[in-house]
């Protein structure tokens, strides 16, 4: 479980915690209450995850959640970016989309290994170079 350190936020618990009826928003709200340290992002994922909120109510949720502190924005560097490209690249047989390379390259780059993600397939894939895996929850 999260201690008091950097956790990444993926897509879809952003997804779950804000959109009605999501089949993981429970365990979603669970797991948020287990991170003590500071809960990180990229804007791809941030893209992503209003895309995916239908309800203009919805995405005022996640507003909220991103202007009230609970949701810190990572930025990306080029050489980040050079990162995503060679990410992208590497894990184009899944394939590997601009938000999770985003926040692979983030996660190098800060030395995280905790993601809070739904998508346990991928990111028990994805072998980031500072750790031999990704510590993914809930």
């Amino acid at each position: 479980m999260p201690s008091a350190e950097t956790v990444l936020c993926d897509t879809g618990p952003l997804v779950a915690l804000f959109s009605e009826g999501q089949y993981a928003q429970e365990s979603c709200q669970g797991a948020l209450k287990e991170v003590h340290g500071t809960l990180l992002t990229t804007l791809p994922v941030i893209t992503e995850a209003f895309y995916f909120l239908d309800l203009g109510s919805e995405r005022e949720l996640l507003w909220e959640f991103i202007l009230g502190g609970a949701l810190r924005l990572a930025e990306i560097l080029p050489a980040d970016l050079s990162r995503m490209r060679s990410l992208m690249k590497k894990y184009f047989d899944l394939p590997m989309d601009f938000a999770d390379a985003s926040l692979v390259a983030m996660a190098e780059s800060l030395n995280v290994r905790k993601i809070f993600t739904l998508d346990r397939r991928h990111f028990g894939v994805y072998r980031p170079r500072h750790t031999h895996s990704f510590d993914v929850f809930p």
